[in-house]
């Protein structure tokens, strides 16, 4: 009973401070409590005549609180007496609600009882009126709205479950009850009893209120509504405002007996026990609907079923919170999307929204570009001027996301609004807080009053900027959902010439960098407008508190803003070069890297990381400047709020004595200046994201508005005959509408079911014909129309980042039978044996892990399994060798292949198949200049016979479909296709495999995931590397400056309890000087501790790059070969950013929020010792909340990242075969594909915008709970404390918060981050090759001198596990000899030349040169004494001079000799910069024959005993073939020369040949005796038409 009579004082007190005039001036309140005679002061002033100001009425009312009056002054006496004057008036005209004939005199307010008093109560009208209607009230204003939102949102149904029952029946109880008391007034009236009209309200407004409730409840349960957060407000307001009376009539029986008014009585007890069963009930969750969506999803969110009270502090995200602290979350563990954050809701609605916008925005521009063509025809100038102007491409598209989103974003910004208001009341209600404690006479149930408001206050506040963030967040989900569906469906749409116009670059950036500006806007945008009002809320708060002296706080501004605009755009001055230094550094690591089997051959390692390491350094200087003014810029920001203050405060009281700075102006104008710099703070990131969303917005409507396809270009129309398949008549097509025909005049009609070829010199319009016939054309003229089905094969294969099968099958149902027909009948089936999953083997992105014959091969079989009606065919077999080609021909395309009865139209340049097709058609110019059957235009001898003329060439190599650079060729450093996870290897076919690796694993090794938190270890390596001098001298530097912050404050505390002598305060001069002083200290500490931490970070920065590259380097050459690029290039780039700038951002928050928690926490101690006792459970709370917090984000925010790269992987590859999958009909399949993925990323972006939500909820209500105890703790202990120390105390824990949040937020973000020092010092502990250079006695200086070189017993594999790539090798080489090298495809030639150089170790034997065993060398020293010349000629980015000598050891003379024996010297005079020629990434400014001359002036410079040619002439035309050779004999006679070649040819001139078979010596003797045994070197001899 005493806990509810509490609870209705308290009540009483907050419904007083809500209905009474909160935001009149502090002294309006300083109303004393003195025994009044008779009647109220409001009795007095309605009854008597208007109140003279001097009358002694009106005196009497100011005879009490005497002392109030000297504190306040005459002034503030005459604004309490105007005051109760203004509130006489207002309730005497409301007073008849409460009058009746038996009280007259009944009033519905009564200041005495309300808040003069020790116990605190309304009055019996206040209660039976005022608290009955405002839950009736709000449900009434509630009602509209709510009702369309049930209309508009069905979930299904619930069935009338337990709870609705319950709640119906407590709904009619209540309703009876209503009826009961309306009836009971009536039948009271009838007997006499008077009651005032309020009382006789208030019943048949409950009436109509209960049916109201059970209409809602009921359409509820229909709209499948499981929890209503309006009833359930609207319970808690009945509540609320049950409990009064039920407490007053608790109190009246007590004292007066429960006999008065026994049905009133009994009413009131069963209401409010029928009130409290149906607001528990409200606090439960109904059954799901039935017919909903979300029932049927495996893993359905839990919002949907979460109660009202649950969704809003988002404790239904606990769930998932504890499992993510458990175990590591899976994909599988993360919920399903709802419905309106899927791609399939949310993109067809923006789809449609944008067609719709962009048509009427076409209508209008084409409507004003009429008017104005018409008003320039009309010489009608001033027409012309008063036209409006065409609409911006970016108007439409804006209008689109706000037709679907505005909605959604304007609730979102009503929370904030609200959020604002109760915000600003902290501040006021601080500001009466410390007026109570400054009054010593005040009683104390006040206290706790203010204390418990400011606790509500607070909490409200963080309930709305929570929901409205919670909302910012979810649209920013759905906003990149629609962007990204738009941007995916527009690439499937676009025409080639559109295509030419943007890049896989941009429309990557569109969809990660321009989405996240635009989702950024959402949260910023509302700051534009409402900083300013915050800004404005907060000066005229602070003139009411120090009048026009607030105002010099503009001065600060004025002289921050020029300042932070100076570092900033100095700063990006350093930003700039330091990009370039980054960009430079990347494309040296990134050349580092693609090259490194380059650089390991020639054993430049060591070199080329000085190189990475200068430009490192460079990059580190401009970091470190740059983050040296960034230090600058945040203590100017962090010094902001003592600069205010100090201005403010010593302009308000130097410049009037009698202006006294006591605890309320210092405390409550602190705390108005946090708010005003947090809005100050967020008016420039607000305008920032405008400008850059802006600039996105542009780029993404240009890209959404580029030219499409006209679906209608081909067709099924009416063909004249059955027998004709494709149809063109009179066409004329062009790449777009702007551009000239690319193809004049086509009439062209093919037979169903023939073979067509197509042929004609490069450029004469072959392809162009296909992407014709595709529809991919611009038709200018003429008629197109093909009927069936078609497949369609580039000339560029495009496969898929999937298995084998996938690619094959591309989304057709598996038919087994006819797959393997396909397989055998492409040349697949050798490939697939070999593959280490077989058709499960995935293929690389862009196929980077197969060979181009390959790619061609799984091209062609993807369209045969098909079965389509027309085949259309871009040169599939220019890629591969003579014998795949033939082969391919007769299973496949030719007239016996799987295609015989297929329409086939097939563009090639191969001579000896064209007498087997049924027409050819000869293109010139971009028409038909020709065509018939092969013997028709043979005898022709017209445009056919020239071009047979043109390509019979002299070498009869190349009269079959085998051209000099038809080898198949893998980029180096990738894995073979051939290399079985067993080690078999097999030759896959005549020159049509990969290149070998001979053993290398067939797939990738993916990147680790990570899981669960960071290891301590990884922190305290990070700290090592540093050093710990300097964490210790940093840690210095964050106590000295908190110390200095205490100190300010705890001086400003002291400076408002000084006494007051004559009006004024002594020493204020030295209290000023002080202060600045101890903020100055803080500033200079500020700056200290940040700029250290920021030091600290670039010293560890630049060790652990040192250390990532060092160790990189030493990797063996098998890690690169199974490692991809991309995630060693990922650790130089996104890991190293991470450890530059993010990391020591996050420590520098976390320490400095650390430290101010630890101040926050001392001054509470300080001011109540007692609070200890709430500090430390509270405390521990937190450490749990930030235990989960961090474990479950961190795993939600890798998973996301994991599902963001196969979302960019899949827009890059639909990108690139766009015109495949249009060819294929197959775009719905690809937005299925791509919404999926999509969707897969959101099921983690969505969890961890909630888990933020959680956090910053939850920390906050932890930080509000510190303030409410050190609020009622300074009330408990007013008497010992001064009103300074729980000024000091309480402004302290109000911005406990933010720090709470702000401290787990970067705590995370470390964590999050810490991960990338993990990542590159993860290759620290992996296997190391031998050291490159050893302190022995073995060499001499001119080691080796013969060049002799023997194999004793020697074997090599690559890896353990694997087979032996080489087995048991004997021979021996002499000095000066030249050898050639040869044998099939996985024969072990290339193994010889890495086990020579030793990429990789033996695994039993030794090789000698010169008679030194190589493995007791280090491997510089071996390298740098053997020259070798790969395959591919390789440049590095940088002067033609770095490239012939890298290590700059040669002097100009000997480079000019050497570039003059490789006649190259005319050639590099006629260059611009001659020696300081700069070479493009890779050499592509230069030819190939030039680059691999320049690579043998290379290998003469380093004048080597030994040189190794492994197919250095493959990719060469014959002529520079034979001059290399040349080059060869003469310039390297001296030396012994190991010459690895596929030509037979080459090896003629060798002295001797080595011919390997399956790892091992087949034969080796001079190529004249092994031609004569008619062996393998006489079979391949054969096989090149050289016998």
């Amino acid at each position: 009973m005493k806990l509810i009579i509490i609870i209705s004082h308290f009540l009483h007190l907050v419904i007083f401070k809500i209905t009474s005039p909160f935001f009149k001036q502090k002294n309006l309140y300083l109303l004393k409590a003195c025994p009044w005679q008779n009647r109220s002061i409001l009795e007095r002033l309605v009854e008597s005549p208007p109140l003279e100001r001097g009358s002694s009425q009106a005196k009497g009312g100011r005879n009490c609180g005497k002392e109030t009056r000297q504190q306040t002054g005459a002034a503030a006496e005459d604004q309490e007496w105007l005051l109760r004057r203004q509130q006489a008036g207002t309730m005497s005209r409301v007073s008849w609600l409460c009058r009746s004939k038996e009280d007259q005199f009944a009033e519905l307010w009564d200041w005495n009882q309300t808040w003069h008093t020790a116990t605190p109560g309304f009055t019996s009208c206040f209660e039976s009126t005022v608290l009955i209607w405002i839950p009736c009230v709000y449900l009434w204003v509630s009602f509209p709205v709510y009702y369309l939102y049930l209309r508009k949102n069905c979930r299904g149904y619930i069935r009338m479950s337990a709870i609705f029952k319950a709640k119906m029946v407590l709904g009619f109880a209540l309703l009876l009850l209503c009826l009961s008391t309306a009836f009971y007034i009536l039948w009271e009236a009838t007997q006499g009893i008077p009651r005032a009209p309020g009382f006789i309200i208030a019943p048949p407004l409950q009436v109509v209120t209960m049916v109201l409730v059970i209409f809602l409840t009921q359409m509820e349960r229909l709209k499948g509504v499981q929890s209503s957060g309006v009833l359930l407000v609207y319970w808690l307001l009945f509540f609320l405002s049950s409990i009064i009376p039920f407490s007053s009539k608790i109190q009246h029986g007590v004292v007066g007996g429960f006999r008065d008014e026994p049905f009133h009585r009994v009413i009131s007890y069963v209401r409010f026990t029928l009130v409290i069963l149906e607001l528990i009930l409200c606090c439960f969750v109904d059954h799901p609907p039935f017919f909903s969506k979300v029932g049927n999803e495996a893993n359905p969110c839990p919002e949907a079923g979460a109660s009202f009270a649950s969704k809003i502090t988002f404790w239904w995200f606990a769930g998932l919170l504890w499992k993510g602290y458990r175990q590591p979350l899976q994909a599988e563990d993360l919920w399903s999307l709802a419905r309106e954050n899927s791609s399939e809701d949310i993109v067809t609605k923006i789809e449609d929204a944008w067609n719709e916008h962009c048509a009427r925005a076409k209508q209008i521009a084409d409507s004003a570009k009429f008017k104005r063509e018409r008003a320039i025809s009309e010489n009608a100038e001033e027409t012309t001027i008063l036209l409006q102007p065409e609409h911006s491409k970016r108007k439409p598209l804006l209008k689109a996301f706000w037709n679907v989103f505005g909605t959604y974003f304007l609730f979102g910004t009503l929370g904030l609004v609200l959020g604002d208001v109760f915000l600003f009341l902290i501040p006021k209600t601080l500001s009466l807080f410390l007026d109570f404690i400054t009054d010593p006479e005040a009683p104390y149930w006040k206290g706790y009053f203010y204390a418990t408001l400011m606790f509500l206050l607070a909490c409200l506040e963080t309930l709305l900027e929570q929901q409205y963030m919670y909302m910012c967040l979810v649209l920013g989900v759905r906003l990149k959902t629609a962007v990204t569906g738009l941007v995916y469906r527009k690439i499937l749409a676009m025409s080639d010439a559109a295509k030419k116009a943007t890049t896989e670059g941009e429309i990557v950036n569109l969809v990660s960098v321009d989405v996240q500006k635009l989702t950024d806007l959402i949260t910023y945008f509302n700051g534009t407008w409402l900083a300013p009002i915050r800004i404005i809320v907060c000066f005229v708060f602070l003139w009411q508190l120090l009048g026009p002296y607030a105002l010099t706080a503009i001065a600060v501004f004025l002289f921050l803003l020029p300042l932070n605009f100076a570092i900033s755009k100095k700063r990006s001055q350093f930003q700039e070069a330091q990009m370039k230094y980054k960009d430079s550094r990347a494309k040296l690591t990134s050349a580092i890297l693609r090259d490194i089997r380059i650089l390991k051959l020639h054993g430049w390692e060591e070199n080329f990381m000085d190189k990475a390491l200068s430009v490192r350094t460079q990059e580190l200087q401009t970091l470190k400047a740059s983050q040296f003014l960034f230090s600058m810029s945040l203590v100017s920001f962090h010094s902001s709020t003592f600069l205010i203050a100090f201005i403010m405060f010593a302009v308000y009281t130097l410049a009037d004595e009698g202006n006294i700075l006591d605890v309320q102006k210092a405390f409550v104008s602190l705390t108005l200046i946090n708010i005003l710099n947090r809005a100050h703070s967020f008016l420039p990131f607000s305008i920032n994201a405008v400008v850059q969303a802006k600039v996105s917005l542009n780029r993404l409507a240009a890209f959404l508005c580029l030219a499409e396809l006209d679906q209608t270009e081909t067709g099924s129309g009416s063909l004249d005959s059955m027998q004709d398949c494709v149809v063109v008549r009179e066409g004329t097509f062009s790449w777009c509408r702007e551009s000239p025909p690319c193809l004049k005049r086509i009439n062209l009609a093919i037979p169903r079911g023939s073979l067509c070829a197509v042929v004609g010199q490069v450029g004469a319009g072959k392809s162009s014909l296909l992407s014709a016939l595709l529809g991919e054309l611009h038709r200018t003229e003429g008629t197109l129309a093909m009927k069936g089905t078609v497949a369609f094969v580039p000339q560029k294969p495009w496969i898929q980042n999937m298995s084998v099968e996938d690619n094959i099958t591309f989304g057709q149902k598996m038919d087994r039978r006819w797959y393997k027909r396909v397989v055998e009948a492409c040349a697949l089936e050798p490939d697939l044996e070999s593959f280490p999953a077989g058709s499960q083997t995935e293929i690389g992105e862009k196929g980077i892990n197969i060979s181009g014959g390959q790619k061609q091969r799984l091209s062609l079989a993807r369209a045969v399994y098909k079965k389509a009606s027309i085949y259309l065919l871009d040169d599939p077999l220019s890629a591969v060798d003579s014998q795949v080609g033939q082969h391919i021909f007769e299973q496949v395309i030719g007239p016996n292949g799987l295609l015989k009865n297929k329409t086939r139209v097939l563009v090639t340049n191969t001579i000896h198949i064209l007498p087997k097709v049924d027409n050819i058609i000869v293109i010139m110019n971009g028409t038909i200049s020709e065509k018939g059957s092969y013997h028709e235009l043979v005898q022709r001898q017209w445009a056919f016979a020239d071009f047979l003329r043109s390509h019979d060439t002299d070498e009869k190599e190349d009269q079959d479909l085998q051209g000099t650079g038809s080898v198949e060729i893998v980029t180096k450093g990738h894995m073979a296709c051939h290399g079985k996870l067993g080690g078999s290897y097999k030759s896959l076919e005549k020159r049509g495999g990969c290149k070998e690796t001979d053993g290398a694993e067939f797939t990738t090794e993916g990147e680790k995931q990570q899981t669960g938190r960071a290891k301590t270890s990884v922190y305290l390596t990070y700290l090592r590397v540093a050093g710990s001098f300097l964490w210790a001298y940093i840690l210095i530097l964050f106590i000295c400056q908190q110390a200095a912050s205490f100190c300010q404050g705890y001086w400003l505390s002291l400076w408002a309890n000084d006494p007051v002598y004559n009006g004024t305060q002594q020493h204020t001069e030295l209290r000023i000087g002080v202060y600045f002083f101890l903020g100055f200290a803080q500033a200079v500490g500020k700056f200290g501790s940040i700029a250290s931490v920021f030091l600290a970070g670039t010293v560890a920065s630049h060790e652990l790059f040192r250390r990532l590259l060092h160790d990189v380097l030493r990797l063996p050459m098998s890690f690169f070969e199974r490692t991809p690029s991309g995630e060693l290039l990922n650790r130089f780039s996104k890991e190293m950013d991470a450890i530059d700038s993010i990391i020591p951002d996050k420590l520098k928050s976390l320490l400095g929020f650390l430290f101010i928690l630890l101040e926050i926490y001392v001054v509470i101690v300080m001011a109540t010792p007692i609070a200890v006792v709430a500090i430390v459970p509270l405390t521990a709370l937190y450490a749990v909340f930030q235990s989960f917090f961090v474990t479950t984000s961190c795993q939600l925010k890798r998973l996301e990242a994991a599902s963001r790269s196969p979302i960019y992987s899949h827009i890059s590859e639909t990108f690139q075969g766009s015109i495949v999958i249009r060819a294929y009909k197959d775009q719905r399949r690809f937005i299925l594909q791509n919404d999926l993925k999509v969707d897969e990323n959101h099921r983690a972006s969505f969890p961890a915008v909630v888990a933020d939500r959680w956090l910053a909820t939850n920390t906050e209500f932890l930080g509000n709970g510190i303030v409410l105890f050190a609020a009622l703790l300074a009330v408990v202990n007013k008497s010992h404390l001064s009103p300074g120390i729980v000024g000091f105390s309480v402004s302290c824990a109000l911005q406990i918060t933010g720090v709470l949040n702000w401290m787990v937020r970067s705590l995370a973000e470390m964590d999050n981050n810490i991960v990338s020092v993990e990542r590159v010092t993860d290759y620290s502990m992996t296997p190391k090759e031998a050291p490159w250079t050893l302190d022995n006695h073995l060499l001499h200086e001119n080691w080796p001198t013969e060049g002799k070189i023997e194999f004793k017993g020697y074997s090599l594999r690559y890896r353990p596990g694997l087979e032996l790539a080489l087995e048991n090798i004997n021979l021996k080489i002499n000095g000066r000899e030249k050898v050639g090298i040869a044998g099939r495809t996985g024969a072990g030639k290339s193994s010889l030349a890495m086990g020579l150089l030793r990429l990789v170790e033996a695994a039993a034997g030794e090789i000698v040169i010169d008679g030194t065993n190589i493995a007791l060398l280090g491997l510089h020293d071996l390298r740098s004494k053997v020259a070798i010349i790969p395959q591919d000629p390789v440049l590095f980015s940088g002067s033609l001079r770095m490239n012939l000598d890298p290590l700059g050891v040669c002097s100009e003379e000997e480079i000019w000799t050497a570039l003059e024996l490789m006649r190259l010297k005319s050639f590099v005079l006629d260059l611009p910069d001659q020696l300081a020629y700069e070479c493009s990434e890779g050499g592509e400014n230069l030819s190939v024959g030039q680059r691999q001359l320049i690579c043998l002036a290379r290998a003469l410079l380093r004048k080597a005993k030994i040189l190794v040619l492994d197919e250095a002439t493959a990719a060469v035309d014959l002529e520079t073939d034979l001059q290399i050779q040349a080059t060869i004999r003469t310039q390297f006679r001296e030396c012994t020369v190991l010459t690895i070649a596929h030509r037979v040819n080459t090896l003629l001139d060798c002295d001797r040949v080595l011919v390997m078979e399956s790892g091992r010596v087949a034969e080796f003797d001079a190529p004249e005796t092994l031609i004569v045994q008619k062996g393998l070197f006489y079979r391949m001899a054969e096989e090149s038409g050289l016998v």
